[in-house]
């Protein structure tokens, strides 16, 4: 009996340490990233740069239904963000593949799902303080907050769920491509038609009438929606956004998307270890 047993505890132990290891690969990914902080000043060009482009140039000339274009702006800037962050987790991913990192947290007994569980924590809190950022520009550009505190910290909150779930996307293009070079092509060339065929930048009534039935139930639409309403009573108001709807519906997606992609990561991640 005592022979037996052993190795089922060794493996209710193993099971029971996912936790212990996921938070270890998040801190020594995060430890990481602070030793390069050229990372998170990169993260944050490039929103920069869509926030002065659409907010200056193009904002002027684009219908919002009577509500200042800032405020129709940023969430979707917000959002946007966030979902290029999950491009920069694939790229990750490949650079480990690449470097033989992957290779060697193979030959440790920790659980698989751990180094990705670890990733997508890590990625998450780099993701809220370039959120914070991106909410400080802004306010530069003139966006203000009209909404109770409770409303804000479910919009945050839904924001970084959303960034935990489509990291898990990031992971699996990391994984089955050959090169960080294909993960960085690979990563952004799902999320530009995404995100440009929602409501980040323009309201979905003013697309063609075939696009606008994807738009309105693209994921990026709806949480864009949910957070755009939890922050802006008027915009709520002015838009007729159903909040809850549109959060609900933005659940069921991310809930769906960690439900096949990390089983995806796993599998993909033992098959490499064959």
């Amino acid at each position: 009996m005592t022979a037996l047993s052993a190795p089922h505890n060794t493996f209710v132990a193993r099971r029971g340490s996912v936790i212990t290891d996921s938070l270890t690969m998040t801190w020594r990914l995060l430890r990481t990233a602070l030793r390069i902080p050229d990372l998170l000043v990169f993260s944050t060009i490039q929103p920069v740069m869509f926030v002065l482009l659409f907010r200056y140039v193009f904002g002027g000339a684009i219908d919002t239904g009577g509500i200042p274009y800032v405020q129709f702006l940023m969430p979707g800037i917000f959002v946007q963000t966030l979902a290029f962050n999950g491009a920069a987790t694939g790229i990750g991913v490949a650079d480990d593949m690449a470097k033989g990192i992957v290779d060697r947290f193979r030959t440790l007994p920790i659980s698989p799902a751990a180094m990705f569980i670890g990733r997508a924590i890590a990625d998450t809190i780099r993701s809220a303080f370039v959120l914070l950022i991106m909410v400080a520009v802004g306010m530069a550009t003139g966006y203000r907050f009209h909404s109770t505190v409770g409303d804000v910290v479910a919009g945050v909150a839904l924001m970084l769920f959303f960034s935990f779930c489509f990291s898990w996307i990031g992971i699996y293009i990391g994984l089955i491509v050959k090169s960080v070079e294909a993960a960085s092509s690979g990563g952004f060339l799902w999320l530009f038609p995404l995100t440009f065929a929602s409501s980040a930048f323009v309201p979905v009534s003013s697309m063609p009438s075939w696009l606008q039935t994807f738009a309105e139930h693209n994921p990026i639409t709806l949480v864009i929606d949910a957070v755009r309403g939890w922050f802006d009573h008027n915009v709520q108001a002015a838009l007729n956004l159903d909040v809850t709807a549109s959060a609900l519906q933005s659940l069921c997606w991310l809930v769906g998307v960690l439900v096949v992609f990390v089983p995806l990561c796993v599998h993909r991640f033992r098959k490499l270890s064959a």
